[in-house]
């Protein structure tokens, strides 16, 4: 087999499921947080290789709102994580701008200047946008966009125009304007590592027609030889969003 990437063809967005820091720790005799610092170590890795690539969008699962449940020292360590992990040089050394999408009001007050202080001190970075999900979940986000199209709507009743919102008013465009993930286009490729086949309520509007990827490796194992080979696997594909195979086929040779 081909293990040759098509430069052309390099997914413009991957999402990524960062799955197995603690289990890697413990098959270690190490503690979870062990992983997670290791788990830091392997989004530097990955950071560099996507850049290097030419993806432009890095979206990264890297604290659920479910995730609030865990032993409160392992969230400790996870926050304090966040605070060391948002250094100058991951992002200035490849020209990567940071986002943050997800219930960030949530997170402790120092990680939340952090993260602003990074998102602003990247903002005119432009080779490739890595954006982190903390305190993150698709169906708090849907449910938050709902909330927002009514808050708006509910600001325009001031004016003359206002009239009733009407069922005919809620479109696709409409739900995805007020997604967090607004400033990007949805995911080409979504990989999760660490063997596990779930979703886990990570970008379930947004990943409608992604490709999907999974792979047994542990988080902090996934190299650049991994990443090149789920977008291998992704090149291989053919993408159709509901057309029939001969339909695309037909389009490519246009």
């Amino acid at each position: 087999m081909d293990t040759s990437l098509d430069m052309t063809r390099i997914p413009e967005h991957i999402a990524i499921i960062m799955d197995g820091n603690g289990r890697w720790a413990s098959e270690k005799g190490q503690p979870r947080s062990y992983g997670h610092q290791a788990g830091v170590d392997a989004v530097r890795r990955i950071t560099s290789e996507a850049t290097r690539l030419g993806v432009k969008f890095l979206t990264l699962y890297t604290f659920s709102t479910e995730n609030w449940s865990r032993p409160a020292d392992e969230i400790s360590a996870l926050m304090g994580l966040v605070l060391t992990s948002l250094e100058d040089e991951i992002f200035m050394k490849n020209n990567v701008r940071f986002r943050v999408i997800g219930e960030v009001k949530r997170l402790p007050d120092d990680v939340q200047q952090k993260l602003r202080e990074t998102e602003e001190h990247t903002a005119g970075n432009t080779a490739m946008t890595m954006v982190v999900a903390l305190s993150y979940s698709a169906r708090w986000e849907i449910t938050q966009a709902m909330k927002d199209i009514i808050a708006a709507h509910e600001m325009g009743a001031k004016t003359p125009s206002h009239r009733p919102l009407l069922p005919a008013d809620i479109t696709e465009e409409l739900i995805a304007k007020h997604l967090q993930t607004n400033f990007m286009p949805d995911p080409d490729l979504l990989i999760r590592t660490g063997g596990e086949l779930r979703i886990s309520n990570y970008l379930l509007w947004q990943i409608a027609y992604s490709e999907l990827y999974f792979c047994d490796t542990y988080w902090p194992d996934f190299s650049e030889a991994d990443l090149r080979m789920a977008i291998l696997s992704y090149q291989n594909r053919q993408r159709r969003f509901g057309k029939t195979e001969a339909q695309v086929e037909a389009e490519a040779t246009e």
